[in-house]
Parts: structure tokens; sequence; C-alpha cells
């Protein structure tokens, strides 16, 4: 195992210096192309802030104000008919959302119930299966000024549902 540390650590160096001779061999100025590259990086970030603000706002309102555990306890009856934790659910709603939240909740949920138990493997693998459907979309559509997202964001909320029942199905086949 030690050759994947050493292909670890020499990797993106590599990389780097492939595109910089390459760039070399064909003439191209990489050093100017690097800083125009760096100031248009600059400018979309500044360009994402205000999309970024509305969001986290929009988050921070949804579960501060109790709508997300209102929403939990309508359902909680339903989900344990069908054998799925409830704890589960604030992090299905989150990762649509917010990265970060998500990520959080997940560290709240495995240093609960432990990495090894069924909500903990749960949360991980549901991490892992899912985006930040509503972060790409207003983030990034909002930034390059694209407007018209109805069709990305079924598309994207539709791989996040197939993320977590695919999540459930899973893990409760191979952990329970």
């Amino acid at each position: 195992m030690e050759w994947v540390t050493t292909i670890s650590i020499w990797i993106i160096p590599t990389i780097i210096a492939l595109v910089l001779v390459a760039g070399t061999l064909k003439r191209v100025p990489t050093y100017e192309t690097f800083v125009e590259g760096a100031k248009e990086g600059v400018q979309m970030s500044f360009s994402i802030i205000p999309y970024l603000v509305g969001m986290l706002v929009a988050i921070t309102v949804f579960r501060e104000s109790g709508a997300m555990e209102f929403f939990i306890s309508l359902m909680r009856p339903m989900l344990q008919a069908i054998g799925i934790p409830a704890d589960i659910v604030p992090l299905a709603l989150i990762r649509p959302l917010s990265g970060t939240g998500a990520l959080g909740m997940t560290s709240d949920l495995i240093a609960t119930h432990g990495p090894d138990s069924f909500i903990g493997r749960l949360a991980s693998t549901m991490q892992g299966s899912t985006d930040t459907t509503f972060y790409v979309l207003t983030v990034y559509f909002g930034a390059v000024g694209i407007r018209k997202m109805g069709d990305a964001l079924k598309v994207g909320l539709l791989a996040d549902i197939i993320g977590v029942l695919a999540s459930i199905i899973i893990v409760s086949l191979i952990f329970l």
C-alpha cells in the first residue's frame, strides 16, 4: 500500500506539470493564462456570494422555525410503518439544500448512534449518494445567469430521491 501513498502525493503535481509542459510546447503564455483564469475565478466568487447568502438564510429559517420538526412529526407514523428511522429524514431533506448542513447532520447522527449502527451507515451512504441540488442550481446557475432551471431542478431532485431510496434499500439489505 506504500505505492498508493506515493501516487497520491505525486498525482496533482504531475498533472500540473503536464499541463504547463503541454502549454509551453503549444506556445501558450501559461502564466498570463493562469492569471487571467484567476481573475475570472475571483469575479465568479463575488457573483456567487448573494446567491449563497440567500440559500443559507433560507436553510436556517427552515430549520430554526420548527418547520422541519413539524414535517418530520407528520411523517413519523408512516416512516415507522415501512421501517425507515425518522432520525434520517432531516438529512434527506437538508442534503439537497446544503452540503455543509448535511455533513453536520451526518456527523451528529454518527456521534449519537455510532458509525457501525444502521443509522450511521445509512447516513453515510445517503451523504455519498445524493447531491446539493438546490445549492448547485442557485449558486452556479445564478452565477452564470441561467434563469430557466425547471428541468434541471426536476432531474436533480429525482436523482436525490433515487439516491435516498437506494441508500435505504441497499443498507437495509446489507446490514439488517
